[in-house]
């Protein structure tokens, strides 16, 4: 299984980023699939995922009304879509997926055997 995360870069507060990540290797319709993100000095937060396709996501509070996760089973890539962006969002952007996860564990990284390479989102003016 390989995760290939992209789509990070430097902007503007208020600006907008669409990170990507492609999946290979795996029936990744079948797999709970999420985005962390872990800033300097910080554990691993969870940002938003699903737990299985066709379900509906979960995001932390911090993200929400502003990122949009969403998956695409036919190119087995999942997104997020980060509008407003703001200076405490910088951080190193993870992908992660699963086979097999319970829905109450879904926030938390030990429960994910696959992981992408990060990219870095900075959020500074």
């Amino acid at each position: 299984v390989q995760l290939q995360a992209s789509g990070g870069g430097l902007v503007q507060p208020g600006a907008s980023l669409k990170l990507s990540c492609a999946a290979s290797g795996l029936t990744f319709s079948a797999y709970a699939v999420a985005w962390f993100r872990q800033a300097p000095g910080r554990d691993r937060e969870f940002v938003g995922g699903f737990h299985r396709s066709g379900s509906i996501p979960m995001y932390t509070d911090s993200v929400k009304g502003r990122f949009t996760i969403s998956r695409d089973n036919a190119k087995k890539t999942v997104y997020l879509e980060m509008n407003n962006l703001r200076p405490e969002d910088t951080a190193v952007y993870y992908c992660a997926a699963s086979r097999t996860i319970i829905y109450s564990q879904l926030r938390v990284p030990a429960s994910y055997s696959n992981w992408g390479q990060g990219t870095q989102v900075t959020v500074s003016s």
